[in-house]
């Protein structure tokens, strides 16, 4: 869903994901529909920093035949006066939105199977974390804290070879389980992975936004769409309860390798004590 624009442009864009340069033009549109309404689709491109093609697709998108059709339905929406969207505005549209988000995510967290998960993630030993592409971040943030509780965590960030060699090398090991983190915009290289890694008896939890994502266990949160990237404010803090889930499950060792951590931390000076200005 894209929304967050303002005046003519919102029932246009509700509803729709758009990609990124294409959320460059809505932008645009948005914050200078007054003068856009006048512009070519050559001068349009030049102003919103895209390509001439891209404006043609991006009012195909709408459902316009072409760039002046939708040129077209936008003038005597405005004619009538400018339209203001400041920077500012479309940024807290964008807070406003997350809040939502992390909103609805709480609201569901009854009916999600994070014990589920967090019990089975806590049994398998290795755990395999895979995230390719704009999901490597949060792969690597959710792998970083599960390692503080989990003995052998191993992930996977690149694709090609080394991705298939690591599924197989876990599964050899005794992995029963792989999360993968599934963010807009897929790669078919991650879905491809996620099917081989069923080839070879590994069942999957994901951590996505999309409910009906086909794997065994299924944590889906929303994400932010109303800036030129998404923003993922509710998966981070699925994945994060996530970590607590599995903590929970197996409690003895959770608290022994926390221990252990910390007094390591401690002989080897790894964090900054007290203030660090």
């Amino acid at each position: 869903m894209v929304g967050g624009y303002h005046g003519a442009m919102e029932p246009l864009l509700n509803g729709r994901r758009l990609s990124p340069v294409q959320r460059r033009i809505a932008h645009y549109l948005s914050e200078h529909l007054d003068e856009a309404i006048f512009l070519s689709s050559v001068e349009l491109a030049e102003r919103a920093g895209v390509s001439q093609p891209s404006v043609t697709r991006f009012a195909v998108v709408l459902g316009f035949a072409g760039y002046p059709e939708l040129r077209q339905a936008l003038r005597p929406m405005v004619m009538g006066g400018p339209v203001e969207a400041p920077r500012d505005s479309l940024l807290r549209g964008a807070f406003d939105n997350e809040i939502r988000n992390l909103t609805l995510l709480r609201e569901r967290l009854a009916s999600l199977p994070l014990k589920e998960a967090g019990e089975a993630l806590a049994a398998t030993e290795p755990l395999v974390v895979l995230g390719l592409r704009v999901s490597s971040g949060l792969a690597t943030t959710f792998a970083y804290y599960a390692r503080r509780i989990h003995p052998d965590v191993r992930l996977l960030t690149h694709g090609g070879s080394e991705l298939a060699d690591g599924l197989h090398a876990a599964r050899r090991a005794g992995a029963e389980w792989v999360v993968a983190v599934l963010l807009p915009r897929y790669p078919v290289e991650a879905v491809q992975a996620l099917e081989y890694a069923g080839k070879l008896g590994l069942r999957t939890a994901v951590i996505t936004d999309k409910p009906g994502f086909p794997a065994e266990i299924v944590l889906d949160a929303p994400v932010g769409d109303r800036l030129v990237f998404d923003s993922h404010a509710a998966p981070l803090a699925l994945a994060m309860a996530l970590v607590e889930a599995m903590a929970d499950a197996a409690p003895l060792r959770t608290q022994a390798r926390l221990e252990e951590y910390e007094r390591m931390t401690d002989e080897t000076g790894t964090f900054v004590q007290g203030d660090p200005a």
